[in-house]
């Protein structure tokens, strides 16, 4: 998984720092400088006989220059993209799990206390619920809002409709982002990625034709780390749990990098025996998934990512393993 993701980082640094390349190629930079014309005047013909100014190009940026551009990019997607995420995946299903338990009466709401006085005394609960009846539509409706707030203590159960909830939002996502033509392209240069890595982890020569027949669903790809995350995050948040919704909140964004941890090492003990069943077992709704987020990728697209992961492998500490490899 590791060897992937800088395999397509570098695809990626490359492709922001061509791209940029391209489009000032054709937006270089002027300097203005005064036009001098031999004809009648000092300044005659194209500038109306008035001193004017003509465009000369000057130095463009360097690839260095493009690629750190790309770079700070890069890290404000990240950056968006983790606080959609936390939004989404953390906040969304939380509350719509405490709302549904209540509204499905598996917990208990709370009780509105409505009280007013009248004539210096404290009205009887008929006479509450009387004044509440009056309240205007938006005042109902925001404190039937609040009743749904109302923080559930998080259970299995509670974190299994949790877990589900946010298994939904994740596929529906997905299977969005996949019938974008430029998020279809990025899965097939996934896929490409996928037999770039089964070559080399055969031991085949890196090319072209010996990619092509490997599979594109790869059991140690991060979508398989994504589903145990799922998992791990269910049976963790049912041991640390408050009686406080915003605390139940923030112990779940706290903890990303725990679950996060704890799932790779479950990926990486569990990889020691691919063939075992455990392995197969956690990695087997990944590879499921795989068939959105992987697409058949063309031979172009396969000699990207054998370059990459050739780049990627200079990178990487020197083993027996890797010298043995051959990269063609």
């Amino acid at each position: 998984m590791g060897l992937g993701i800088k395999a397509l980082n570098y695809s990626a640094n490359e492709a922001f720092a061509e791209a940029e390349a391209a489009a000032t190629s054709s937006e270089v930079a002027m300097a203005l400088t005064p036009a001098v014309i031999e004809g009648e005047g000092d300044f005659a013909g194209i500038t109306g006989a008035v001193p004017g100014l003509i465009p000369i190009p000057s130095r463009g940026k360097s690839k260095d220059e493009l690629k750190k551009g790309a770079t700070t990019a890069a890290a404000g997607s990240i950056v968006i993209a983790l606080v959609f995420n936390v939004l989404l995946f953390i906040v969304a299903p939380l509350l719509l799990t405490n709302a549904l338990f209540i509204a499905a009466g598996w917990a208990s709401a709370p009780t509105v206390a409505v009280s007013t006085q009248n004539a210096g005394a404290t009205n009887t609960v008929a006479g509450a619920e009387t004044a509440s009846t009056e309240r205007a539509w938006y005042q109902r409706a925001w404190v039937k809002a609040r009743s749904y707030l109302h923080p559930v203590r998080p259970s299995v159960g509670f974190n299994l409709v949790d877990g589900m909830i946010r298994m939904a939002f994740f596929l529906i996502m997905i299977f969005s982002f996949s019938l974008l033509k430029d998020i279809r392209r990025v899965f097939e240069y996934h896929g490409a990625e996928h037999k770039t890595v089964f070559t080399w982890e055969a031991g085949l020569p890196l090319t072209v034709e010996n990619a092509r027949p490997q599979p594109r669903q790869h059991p140690r790809c991060g979508t398989s780390f994504l589903m145990v995350v799922m998992l791990v995050s269910i049976v963790l948040f049912s041991i640390i749990k408050f009686d406080s919704l915003l605390y139940n909140m923030l112990v779940r964004i706290v903890l990303i990098p725990v679950v996060a941890g704890l799932s790779y090492e479950i990926i990486r003990v569990s990889a020691k025996k691919e063939g075992g069943f455990f392995f197969k077992l956690i990695t087997l709704p990944g590879v499921w998934l795989q068939n959105i987020t992987t697409q058949e990728p063309d031979d172009q697209q396969l000699e990207v990512a054998i370059e990459a992961l050739k780049e990627s492998l200079k990178l990487e500490p020197k083993t027996t393993e890797a010298a043995a490899s051959p990269l063609a």
